[in-house]
């Protein structure tokens, strides 16, 4: 019976110092791994003074410089793509101005063809009535004397104010010219219709 109870105890203990063993070994390879996601999330400087604390004595020279080299080259990465970043904005800062700028001139442009549409549209209104107002002056005149006056224009610019004429004033002017003149006149005015589609 006391045997028994010895080893019961013996068996026990026995059974207490391999759970803690499993326990501890356990700590120790999530020590291990944890060390290793903390340097994977933290920033490469915290990383590397993590790796300069006492657990560098279990890595090897090679180790650390490797080690020391990739965080480098993470730091300078870091900076090339906070410079990028930085002449990205500087661009587009750029380009916003410079839209900015093209739509105000375009408004100003457009403001500005209104603005010629409107004084062309006075100017051809006017051009129109000065015409028509010369016009009516020579149907008004005696035959004879728009003839002479007539007679020493250019033939396309007679032939202008002949055929804005009533029919009997200007028939009036031209059979006071010269044939000559009254020849040109004509060919001219005949001209101006040949080309209007015959229906």
């Amino acid at each position: 019976m006391r045997k028994r109870a010895v080893f019961s105890r013996r068996s026990g203990r026995g059974s207490v110092m391999m759970i803690s063993f499993l326990f501890l070994a356990s700590a120790g390879i999530r020590l291990g791994t944890g060390a290793g996601q903390a340097v994977a999330t933290e920033s490469p400087d915290q990383a590397l003074a993590s790796v300069q604390e006492p657990a560098t004595g279990a890595l090897s020279s090679g180790e650390r410089e490797r080690l020391s080299g990739l965080l480098e080259a993470f730091r300078e990465r870091e900076e090339r793509l906070v410079k990028r970043e930085q002449q990205m904005d500087i661009r587009q800062k750029a380009l916003s101005v410079a839209d900015e700028e093209v739509q105000r001139r375009l408004v100003v442009l457009e403001e500005a063809e209104k603005s010629l549409r409107s004084l062309l549209a006075i100017a051809n209104t006017a051009a129109e009535d000065d015409l028509a107002r010369l016009t009516a002056v020579y149907e008004s005149m005696k035959p004879k004397d728009a003839a002479a006056l007539f007679e020493k224009m250019e033939p396309a610019f007679a032939a202008g104010f002949l055929g804005r004429m009533r029919s009997d004033a200007a028939a009036g002017v031209m059979a006071g010219l010269t044939p000559e003149t009254a020849y040109s006149i004509s060919v001219i005015l005949a001209g101006r219709n040949a080309d209007v589609p015959k229906g």
